[in-house]
């Protein structure tokens, strides 16, 4: 996730509303598992896809400082899609910092010509194990017990109806990236350990880098294995990528019970600005989507700082595929060894679509199907909590391939 520094929030009860609508001409398996068979799908169900291209339907922005329930609708980071009922999930990366860590439930109304609005229904708190809320960094040194949260990607469980979502860590706080699994009213049900190469130790030589963690993640189209991507390169594995040269980062494939069954190199782009004097710039995974057994969709986002302070967003989207890449989960470091990447080819440059403003695009999940049967993706931006920047939803067709 892009930090910028966030801005003060003022004004939050002009837009609250109990069911908000912006309308379209406005600018841990089976552990306290509940009964949800109905509202799930079958276990063995395969959802299998092919992508070649997508098609532009439409796009749709929420107000920033956004209130809605007691809370600021904003940070929009991960975004899962519940085919059984036609509702979102919409993950907020707020280190419950504004209020606590929560994501909400949303509709988001398209078809295949236009994106009409998006509607928040509700919003639900994530809990510790304890039942409590997540601390922010100010109550956790305070004496707060717990773990600082950085939510950064939510998934809806096909096999039980639950959610996994990921966190980034910490190294100032001395704490690592994590999986938790939850109910949908928030309570922690269970955690995947993650793996030890991208945990830190006391010498900071090893591990994630602050803020490029655990950023992205997905079920696989049969919904029995879960993996996981980092937004930027392990420190032992690679240097960060410049305008000159890209990085590997690692994807990572668990069972159910969280045990470790594969990895793999995934090369990220080289920043494809270069910043103003002195500015910052980057590049790196934002999330990632299951589309077959062995593809998978990747979303780079870059940001480049101009010589004015300013901002610009660079999206793509790559379908990738893990056949013929070197499998490296036994690898402590890939720096000099000689590894396969996964392949990767350009499915859509998203600044290429028409819109006004490609903002910090950062969730992608499939949609609800179109009538005439292709899937549908839709992709969310991160406004930061920050007045210069944009909740942004983008709904595409996925033209299948051979169409």
């Amino acid at each position: 996730m892009k930090k910028l520094g966030k801005a003060l929030l003022t004004g939050m009860a002009a837009l609250s509303l109990a069911g908000y609508t912006m309308d379209a001409a406005k600018a841990q398996p089976n552990a306290g598992m509940a009964d949800s068979s109905s509202s799930v799908n079958s276990v063995n169900q395969d959802h299998s896809r092919t992508i070649e291209k997508v098609r532009f339907i439409g796009s749709e922005i929420l107000p920033n400082e956004l209130a809605y329930k007691g809370t600021i609708a904003g940070g929009i980071s991960g975004v899962t899609y519940n085919p059984k009922n036609n509702k979102w999930l919409l993950l907020s990366d707020d280190r419950s910092d504004l209020n606590p860590a929560r994501f909400y439930t949303a509709k988001l109304n398209y078809n295949s010509r236009d994106f009409q609005n998006v509607q928040l229904v509700d919003v639900t708190y994530l809990k510790q194990p304890d039942g409590t809320v997540y601390p922010s960094r100010d109550q956790y040194l305070s004496g707060m017990t717990g773990l600082v949260p950085d939510p950064e990607s939510i998934r809806f469980d096909p096999e039980n109806g639950h959610i996994w979502y990921t966190s980034e860590g910490d190294r100032s706080l001395g704490m690592n990236p994590y999986i938790h699994q939850a109910a949908l009213d928030g309570s922690y049900l269970s955690d995947i350990p993650v793996t030890d190469t991208i945990q830190m130790n006391e010498q900071s030589e090893k591990g994630f880098r602050n803020n490029l963690a655990l950023e992205g993640s997905t079920f696989s189209a049969d919904g029995q294995t879960y993996w996981t991507a980092m937004e930027g390169p392990l420190i032992q594995d690679d240097t960060l990528p410049t305008p000159d040269s890209g990085a590997l980062s690692r994807i990572t494939q668990y069972d159910r019970d969280g045990n470790l069954l594969a990895e793999y190199a995934y090369p990220i782009d080289a920043i494809p600005e270069s910043p103003g004097e002195g500015k910052h710039a980057d590049n790196g995974v934002t999330e990632i989507l299951s589309i077959n057994e062995h593809e998978l969709l990747v979303l780079e986002r870059s940001s480049v700082q101009s010589d004015n302070g300013d901002y610009s967003n660079y999206v793509r989207i790559y379908k990738t595929d893990i056949r013929g890449a070197t499998d490296i989960q036994e690898m402590e470091s890939i720096k000099e060894d000689h590894v396969i990447p996964i392949q990767k080819e350009l499915i859509v440059d998203v600044n290429t679509l028409g819109l006004n403003k490609v903002d910090n695009i950062e969730g992608m999940t499939w949609g609800k199907r179109l009538p005439n049967g292709n899937d549908t993706l839709v992709l969310v931006s991160d406004n930061n909590f920050n007045a210069t920047q944009i909740t942004q939803f983008i709904a595409l067709e996925v033209i299948p391939e051979n169409e």
